[in-house]
């Protein structure tokens, strides 16, 4: 199976590469999302490490069941040959209504088909009040990622 845009990336196709990953994660479709993935891809998400899509859709399912509403936003930062780092943060509120705006990087490695065969990220939590809520589902049709702010509480 390729998954264009495949390496290596340019400007242009590691940022669309950055937009489908965006697109894809704000589906909430485990079972979409991790064929993206090669079938033995390496993850370490947080403290989690994580083999196999399998148990990238087993994590994914936990993932979206805790964080509610989720909505995400992932801008390019770096990209080189077949890797590619990422800035993020997303929105979404836990079973108590408290809401949670979720900051991290993530550096990716893909192989020839364009399938993510490693993933690495770094996240960190902050609670936020409803109104300042600033991310509110997917992303438009057409609409560029712009830089996103800095954390602000």
């Amino acid at each position: 199976m390729t998954r264009p845009p495949v390496p290596p990336f340019t400007a242009e196709t590691a940022r669309a590469k950055v937009q489908a990953a965006e697109d894809a994660w704000n589906t909430r479709d485990p079972q979409r999302v991790a064929l993206a993935y090669t079938p033995d891809s390496v993850w370490r998400n947080r403290d989690e490490f994580i083999t196999g899509r399998d148990e990238i859709i087993a994590f994914l399912t936990r993932k979206w069941a805790k964080e509610l509403d989720y909505a995400l936003r992932k801008e390019l930062w770096a990209f080189t040959g077949d890797r590619i780092a990422v800035r993020f943060q997303y929105e979404w509120h836990d079973a108590d209504g408290r809401w949670w705006r979720s900051y991290g990087n993530e550096l990716w490695e893909f192989d020839a088909d364009g399938l993510m065969r490693r993933r690495e990220a770094s996240i960190n939590d902050l609670r936020i009040s409803a109104g300042q809520r600033r991310i509110f589902g997917p992303r438009g049709a057409g609409v560029q990622s712009p830089s996103l702010p800095i954390a602000q509480s």
